[in-house]
């Protein structure tokens, strides 16, 4: 069995982040991945994703992108990023590794660590799995319905799809971007949206990211009440534009409300198409408005921009939203889920690690359980934390607390 002091599983963002920062403060460490460095970028992802905000934001302090500053990189250049940083810091990855239980010890510190290539003993562990692990598709369309299901996590491009027309279900940043890849690539394409936010892209000459970090709101430490897992409709795609669900209706998209039950080969669609799209626009107008208010109170030289608060009249699909869709009828032959994401910590074997639906219990990314650490998880310390420059942050925090302990076992073993 081999001992560790510390044991990183996952070698994405979160894992690469602790480990600059053990390194920093001189704890031995192994950090386990299961494929490649930043393997969910490179296997997890369509073709043609891109980043949701700029190089000069969406990275870590350490090292640039290779692209320009304004760029979206797109999935390769990211995971690319990753594997050159990890190497930059001589992170200790080992690759190809799968963590099968974490378990603590009894009567004593730390934790046995079974893996596929064998065992060790940890003094603490720290999951670096992030928000993204097992892909989430509502029960509501049965297996054995004559058409091809498939989550967001696999689907590639509209090549591979089998010929006929194809639902999107799920209006955040995924949904939103497959869509209109799929309506570029001539497919007939149905999209079905529930509440979300969608902010503008750039407004008055910065980008959304920027506007974010004046205005205070990357720092916010608490999500309002029901939005902890708010679907936000944003998109770095071809250099970034605001998303817009009206215009994608233009371009022939058919907009759906929510898609709430199936029965005989039909869909039921919610009747909420329009009032999700609006509430879609409250949120849009109310990011500009505090984007104004803020100029008005710096004084900060920005051009305005009167031309973004002009949206498009609603089309068709809106103004008479289809409530039952018959997918054979419509030609439908596939059914994308872009319905996010569910923790999976079915390896983690701790009492009080997680709470009744499988999420860890945690204060900033520290456990209840003693040496048990998390990394990347949605609002873990505030909004941004869930984001590549959030995690970095985050990982500090986490690693400062590693090493406070390991402080205060260093007195107690000079006192004993």
């Amino acid at each position: 069995m081999e001992k560790i002091n510390t044991l990183v599983i996952g070698a994405g963002q979160g894992g690469v982040a602790t480990s600059e920062h053990l390194r920093k403060q001189g704890v031995e460490h192994v950090v386990l991945e299961r494929g490649r460095i930043a393997e969910r970028w490179r296997s997890e992802r369509w073709d043609s994703l891109v980043a949701n905000g700029p190089a000069w934001h969406d990275r870590f302090p350490g090292m640039a992108f290779s692209c320009d500053d304004d760029a979206f990189a797109d999935k390769e250049s990211v995971a690319t990023y990753f594997e050159d940083y990890a190497r930059m810091i001589d992170a200790p990855v080992r690759t190809g590794i799968t963590v099968e239980a974490v378990t603590p010890h009894a009567g004593r510190a730390g934790f046995h660590v079974q893996t596929s290539d064998g065992e060790f003993d940890a003094l603490n562990v720290v999951s670096a799995t992030g928000p993204f692990q097992k892909p989430s598709i509502p029960p509501i369309v049965p297996d054995a319905a004559e058409v091809t299901q498939m989550h967001s996590t696999a689907y590639r491009n509209a090549q591979t799809l089998a010929e006929g027309a194809v639902l999107v279900i799920g209006g955040g940043s995924s949904g939103s971007q497959i869509v209109a890849e799929l309506n570029d690539a001539g497919r007939d394409v149905y999209f079905s949206i529930g509440p979300h936010d969608r902010p503008f892209r750039r407004y008055r000459g910065r980008d959304n990211c920027w506007w974010l970090g004046v205005l205070g709101i990357w720092n916010m430490d608490t999500p309002a009440p029901g939005t902890e897992h708010v679907t936000i409709a944003v998109s770095g795609a071809h250099g970034g534009k605001t998303v817009d669900f009206r215009r994608l209706a233009e371009r022939g998209i058919t907009l759906l409300g929510m898609t709430s039950g199936f029965e005989d080969g039909t869909l039921h669609i919610a009747d909420d198409l329009k009032t999700n799209i609006n509430a879609g626009d409250d949120n849009y107008r109310s990011l500009m408005k505090a984007a104004d208010d803020y100029i008005e109170r710096t004084g900060i030289d920005l051009p305005p921009e009167p031309e973004a608060w002009d949206l498009p009249d609603d089309p068709a699909c809106v103004a008479n939203p289809i409530r039952s869709l018959n997918l054979a009828e419509r030609g439908i032959t596939t059914i994308i889920w872009a319905t996010g994401f569910k923790f999976d910590y079915s390896w983690l074997h701790a009492a009080d690690a997680l709470d009744e639906v499988g999420r860890p219990t945690h204060q900033r990314g520290v456990s209840k359980v003693p040496g048990l650490y998390f990394v990347g998880l949605p609002w873990q310390s505030r909004r941004g934390s869930s984001f590549i420059w959030g995690v970095w942050h985050d990982a500090k925090f986490v690693v400062d607390q590693i090493a406070i302990q390991e402080s205060y076992l260093q007195h107690h073993q000079r006192r004993a």
